[in-house]
Order: C-alpha cells, then sequence, then structure tokens
C-alpha cells in the first residue's frame, strides 16, 4: 500500500513522462502511461485495501475482511476522510458481533466522517438501532429505524426494518 501522497506523486510522474512520450511522438507509449497514471489516481480516491476487505465482506468472509482491514495501521494518514469513514463503517459491521459497545463507537464515527452512499448509512443505522434495542433505548432505537427507513430507497433493508419493528413491540 502506497501512501495517498505518494500515489499522487507518482501520478504526476508518470504523467510528465507521459507528455515526453508524446513530444517525441511515441503516441501509443503516452496514452499508456496516462492511462496507468489514472490508476494512480483512481487509487487515490479509492484505496485499494478497502476494496479488497469490501470484496471479502461481500463474500461475507470476515475473516479475510478482518485481515486485510488490519493491514491499515493508522487510517488518519493513511486514508481521505471519506475512505475513513467506510474503513470504520467496516470495523464496526465486524465488531458489533463481539462487542457491541465499541461497534457502536465505530459506527457513529462512520456516520460522523460521512458515507457516501444512502445503503451504507441506513445499514449503520439500522445496526445502531438495534444496539439501542438490545441496550433499552426504544425511544433512540424507533428514531434510528425512521431514519434507515427513509434511506433505504431500493428497499433493501425493509425485511430487517419490519422485524426489528416487530421486536420493538415486544419491549
Amino acid at each position: 500500500m502506497f501512501h495517498k501522497y505518494l500515489k499522487l506523486v507518482i501520478a504526476a510522474l508518470v504523467t510528465v513522462l507521459a507528455v515526453l512520450q508524446f513530444i517525441d511522438e511515441n503516441i501509443g507509449n503516452g496514452i499508456l502511461l496516462l492511462l496507468l497514471a489514472g490508476i494512480f489516481v483512481f487509487l487515490y480516491f479509492k484505496n485499494e485495501i478497502l476494496l479488497l476487505a469490501f470484496l471479502q465482506m461481500r463474500k461475507q468472509n470476515l475473516e479475510g475482511t478482518e485481515k486485510w482491514l488490519n493491514k491499515i495501521k493508522k487510517p488518519e494518514m493513511a486514508l481521505i476522510t471519506s475512505q475513513q469513514a467506510y474503513f470504520y463503517y467496516l470495523q464496526g459491521l465486524m465488531v458489533v458481533q463481539r462487542n457491541m459497545t465499541q461497534g457502536e463507537k465505530l459506527l457513529k464515527k462512520a456516520l460522523g466522517l460521512g458515507l457516501r452512499m444512502g445503503h451504507d448509512v441506513a445499514m449503520a443505522k439500522l445496526n445502531l438501532a438495534g444496539i439501542a434495542m438490545s441496550k433499552r433505548r426504544k425511544r433512540e432505537a424507533t428514531t434510528l429505524l425512521n431514519e434507515a427507513k427513509k434511506l433505504d430507497k431500493h428497499g433493501m433493508l425493509a425485511d430487517q426494518i419490519k422485524l426489528m419493528k416487530d421486536q420493538m413491540k415486544k419491549i
């Protein structure tokens, strides 16, 4: 994993080399080098370790997700703000199964940093509602569930939200 600013420096150097290739009339080499520079710019905005962690999470391989997330030692230094939010979001989803209090802190930190996708915010709020419900904070859980329902535009979490509302009626 490259440092976040090193990726931009490499992209700038490769772009300069591409311009030199264009000047020497090596158009194919210049285009290829510009594509290579584009990869480094892409990896500045989408961290490669987080991409691999999301891939493992999609396969529902929690051990693999945890392995990839543990490779990021200092998220404040290595990641931009939106990537930090997703780092803490993934950490929170994994930790909430073992330690609810720590998972709650991580999910709140992710929401505070700003998750970009609406369904990710809905999932985080749904998990926070579950934690609040298990800690007998019914009003907070109801508020979080309503917010999650508003954010779930495609209805992917509708079953889980309905199930949690039914469980809250029993409390």
